[in-house]
C-alpha cells in the first residue's frame, strides 16, 4: 500500500521507552526503508519495512517520508497489533506484518512495490523459474491473490502464497520477503525483483520462449546454498 505523503504528525512519546536493543533495530529499519526509495524498489512512502525484536514488532509510520524518520519516532506495537512505542500510526499493512510474525520465524519484513514484480504479478500465478535463485526463496514464488491493502483477507492470502516459502508477490500490488534480519529480508526483496525484470525481459523477445528450470534443479541449487558464503 502506498502510505500516502502529507504533513507529518505532531510527535508525543507513548508508552514505553525503547530499549537500547529496539532503538539499534530503529535505526536499522530507517535504513533498510530508506534503502527501498533509493534503490527504486518503492516511490515516496510506498511499501513498508518492519523488524521483530522479542514480543515488539518495529514497523515504519503510515505516511512519513522515510528521510524525516528520526531516532524519537520509533513506532512499534506488539503481536496483537497493540501500540507499545511511539505515538506515530503504524502502516496500514500492519495486519500483514502481524500475521507473518505469528505464523513463521520471521525477523524483519520488507514489503515493496517494485515495478518489474508488480507488473509480473498481473500475468501470472506463479513466477516461472527463469533462474535458480528462485531457491533462495524456497522456491517457485507464488502470486497471492488480490485483496485490498491493510485488510485481514489480505494477509490471509500472503500467508498462504508464503507456505513453504520466504517471499512471494501480492497481485496488482507488489512483493513481501521475510528472513531472520533485514539484511536478509531485503536481499531476498532485491533478487525477487532482479528474477522478475530477468523474465519479463527474455519473455519480450519476439518468437522465443524463455528456458525455465525445473523444480527439482531448483531444489539442487538450494542445497547448495545452504553451505555459501563464509563460515561463521
Amino acid at each position: 500500500m502506498a502510505e500516502h505523503r502529507g504533513e507529518r504528525p505532531d510527535v508525543r512519546r507513548q508508552g514505553r521507552r525503547a530499549s537500547p536493543e529496539e532503538a539499534r533495530a530503529w535505526t536499522e529499519l530507517v535504513a533498510a526503508a530508506r534503502r527501498t526509495v533509493a534503490d527504486g524498489l518503492v516511490v515516496g512512502t510506498s511499501g513498508n519495512v518492519s523488524v521483530r525484536v522479542g514480543d515488539t514488532v518495529l514497523v515504519t509510520p503510515s505516511g512519513v517520508p522515510y528521510d524525516r524518520l528520526a531516532p524519537d519516532d520509533v513506532t512499534g506495537v506488539d503481536l496483537t497489533g497493540r501500540q507499545v512505542l511511539g505515538a506515530l500510526v503504524p502502516t496500514s499493512e500492519l495486519p500483514m506484518h502481524l500475521a507473518v510474525y505469528r505464523a513463521t520465524d520471521a525477523g524483519a519484513i520488507v514489503h515493496t512495490h517494485a515495478v518489474h514484480a508488480t507488473a509480473v504479478s498481473t500475468l501470472v500465478d506463479e513466477l516461472p523459474l527463469v533462474h535458480y535463485m528462485a531457491s533462495a526463496l524456497g522456491g517457485p514464488v507464488r502470486v497471492a491473490p488480490y485483496a485490498a491493502y491493510g485488510t485481514e483477507e489480505l494477509a490471509a492470502h500472503t500467508l498462504r502464497a508464503l507456505e513453504g516459502r520466504s517471499g512471494c508477490l501480492l497481485r496488482n500490488h507488489g512483493t513481501l520477503t521475510h528472513g531472520a534480519g533485514l539484511d536478509q529480508a531485503y536481499d531476498r526483496t532485491a533478487q525477487l525483483e532482479w528474477m522478475c525484470r530477468l523474465w519479463l525481459t527474455a519473455s519480450s523477445v519476439p518468437g522465443r520462449t524463455p528456458a525455465l528450470l525445473t523444480e527439482e534443479q531448483v531444489a539442487q541449487v538450494g542445497e547448495r546454498l545452504r553451505g555459501y558464503g563464509q563460515p561463521g
